[in-house]
């Protein structure tokens, strides 16, 4: 048995009449007959019922057509990844990532895989981490940044890049700001500059809030952490953010306090698609990411 009989057998089951599987694969009927009759002959039972009428598939050749298909999948795999490997020189991965951290905790991965392969080219979409995980779903996106990675009965492969505690800022002249520590129920009556609802962290600290016994007050619900600072510093409410990224602002307008109980947190992680083909130049990223997190 080899792989041409598997495609010549796969082609007749689909079209369930040689003469049209003979004109599809471009060769005669009666050597496709042959092909099929050496096949059978070969696995001592009929794969095919030639009827009067209808062309069908036997039971055995019903199953034998599903390990077919996963044969020639795996060959074709096989052949474009042997390609990918002996000429990385084309290609792309698109990756999606959460505006709201942007390529803060990113640009020294992407920048070092471009170093390394500078003929790829990486197209990067900012969406809220629920729309990532979407795309990924869907095949529109290779690799996903996403805010708190899936839960394990998700159909994603995972890594988990960092975490990092989410930290309350508020304006200086706001009575919290003389705190050196919070609690989370001490801002149950201050208005918040939230993130957006396509955004995981604005489900994980809608969660914490409930937890702690009250709703916020949403007055503002945005994508980018730069307006959500500038809405901290016009004095209408105040914002969770990474600490990661409290740390790089440079405002004296701004305070920021860390929680005494880090209760809501940015677990950064990668994800993409389980069971699916990964072409190489996504899984030279894949493989960089995981060393990068070393």
């Amino acid at each position: 048995m080899d792989v041409r009989q598997i495609e010549y057998f796969t082609e007749v089951a689909k079209q369930l009449n040689f003469t049209r599987a003979a004109s599809t694969l471009h060769i005669s009927q009666p050597s496709l007959s042959k092909t099929i009759k050496n096949l059978e002959t070969e696995l001592g039972i009929p794969l095919f019922y030639r009827g009067a009428k209808q062309l069908e598939l036997t039971d055995v050749g019903k199953a034998f057509l599903v390990n077919a298909q996963n044969v020639l999948d795996a060959f074709a795999n096989l052949t474009s990844e042997l390609d990918e490997v002996i000429d990385l020189k084309k290609g792309e991965i698109k990756i999606g990532i959460p505006p709201i951290i942007g390529a803060a905790f990113f640009s020294k991965l992407i920048s070092r895989y471009k170093e390394a392969y500078p003929s790829i080219d990486i197209l990067l979409t900012e969406v809220g981490s629920n729309k990532i995980k979407q795309g990924v779903a869907e095949g529109e996106i290779d690799i996903g940044l996403v805010c708190n990675l899936p839960i394990q009965r998700e159909n994603f492969e995972t890594i988990k890049l960092l975490k990092d505690p989410l930290m309350l800022i508020v304006q200086k002249d706001n009575p919290l700001a003389q705190k050196k520590i919070i609690e989370f129920s001490g801002i149950r009556k201050e208005p918040f500059i939230m993130y957006r609802r396509d955004f995981s962290l604005h489900d994980r600290i809608m969660e914490a809030c409930g937890i702690h016994g009250f709703y916020p007050n949403v007055v503002c619900e945005s994508s980018q952490k730069d307006f959500m600072i500038e809405m901290v510093e016009a004095k209408l409410g105040v914002a969770l953010l990474p600490s990661k990224i409290c740390d790089q602002i440079n405002n004296k307008q701004i305070v920021a306090i860390p929680f005494s109980k880090p209760i809501v947190n940015l677990e950064l992680g990668m994800i993409w698609k389980k069971d699916r083909y990964v072409p190489y130049a996504v899984r030279r990223f894949i493989a960089m990411a995981r060393e990068f997190t070393v």
